[in-house]
């Protein structure tokens, strides 16, 4: 198949030709001058990018499979009211759903699930979480009053949420327009000057353990708020770390979070390249061509505390990392408190404007 390349101008983005007078390109519409040897590496980049493929395939055997009598003593509850999945052992106390507080009835033993490769045991208490809400709510002025004495911190739940860790190699080859810009005066003019550039950066990139979580009922974003978690502390999954909390059982398979993983991998590769192109007033991404390889997942259970609270109807839910402690969850605003703030403000703006008008006055007179 052939491939069609045409040069653009990164002055003003017409098309460039060879000027045979000179013996260079030369853009026919701002008379941009282009040396022969300079454009040699661009078309090596042109050609690679338009052949460029990710063809990476994953490799996805991640968890193992239970020992006869190890997944005896674990249960699996299933939620009436949302169909939250939560797994204990035999002597935990699954009375309510961390999901909704609803109740939980017991559904029997599973089987046939992967066996977690690792677990990261809970660090922190319940009173830390109750700490960490309170924090959260701390300095906010627009805070209802209510929500404070009327919050349900007492209902906070530990739960281990599964999540998918991704290995891969990244190898990228990323094209960048530049300028730079310089600004002087003289007696008569102003002047400004912006300078082109083309830049290029290509490497590899190796990425251990990228999580994905593995379970519906989270919410990406929020179980990405509260990363990162330090893999040091990981373990060998054991039964016996699940005792006194609950656990949810992963629902979204390893292969059907690649696509999160990719795109995980592929934006903080990008990230990576940007923050070595310095020195210039602005940098834009004109191509990235970013390939996969080496895909491997394992799958682990990490820490969350949880907290579901409800005020005038509206379902709140906090999230706080078991392991580090970090706090995350959007809190409801008092309307009338805005509005009153508001008030304020335009009254001593309208004060302020009364004034120098009134001093205004004087002065002239």
């Amino acid at each position: 198949m052939a491939i069609l390349q045409e040069y653009k101008c990164p002055c003003c983005g017409g098309a460039i030709e060879f000027n045979s007078s000179i013996q260079k390109m030369k853009c026919p519409y701002c008379d941009t001058e282009f040396e022969m040897e300079a454009l040699k590496e661009f078309d090596d980049v042109l050609q690679n990018e338009a052949t460029a493929q990710d063809n990476m395939e994953w490799e996805t055997q991640a968890g193992s499979d239970w020992q006869e009598g190890e997944n005896e003593n674990l249960r699996i509850y299933v939620c009436n009211s949302c169909g939250g999945e939560i797994i204990g052992d035999s002597n935990t106390a699954a009375t309510e759903c961390p999901y909704c507080n609803n109740p939980v009835v017991m559904m029997g033993q599973f089987k046939g699930d992967l066996k977690p490769d690792f677990v990261i045991p809970f660090k922190l208490s319940k009173e830390d979480a109750k700490e960490g809400l309170k924090k959260h709510m701390k300095g906010k002025a627009l805070l209802p009053k209510v929500f404070k004495s009327e919050n349900h911190i007492d209902e906070i739940k530990g739960v281990y949420v599964p999540f998918w860790l991704f290995d891969a190699d990244a190898n990228a080859r990323i094209r960048y327009k530049c300028t730079k810009v310089r600004c002087w005066s003289d007696s008569n003019y102003d002047y400004t000057k912006t300078s082109f550039y083309s830049a290029i950066r290509g490497g590899s990139v190796a990425f251990d353990r990228v999580p994905v979580d593995g379970s519906t009922k989270m919410a990406d974003d929020l179980m990405e708020s509260i990363e990162p978690f330090n893999f040091s502390d990981a373990v060998d999954f054991q039964t016996a770390y699940l005792a006194g909390y609950l656990a949810d059982k992963y629902d979204v398979t390893a292969e059907e979070s690649i696509t999160r993983a990719n795109e995980r991998i592929k934006k903080s590769t990008e990230q990576t390249f940007a923050s070595t192109v310095e020195g210039y007033t602005s940098v834009t991404t004109e191509h990235s061509t970013v390939n996969l390889h080496n895909g491997k997942a394992k799958y682990a259970l990490y820490p969350v505390w949880l907290l579901n609270t409800t005020y005038k109807g509206q379902k709140y839910t906090f999230a706080m990392n078991g392991q580090t402690g970090k706090f995350v969850g959007d809190l409801p605003m008092d309307k009338n408190l805005f509005w009153k703030y508001w008030a304020v403000i335009a009254g001593c703006a309208t004060a302020a404007v009364t004034l120098l008008i009134t001093l205004f006055m004087n002065l002239g007179g």
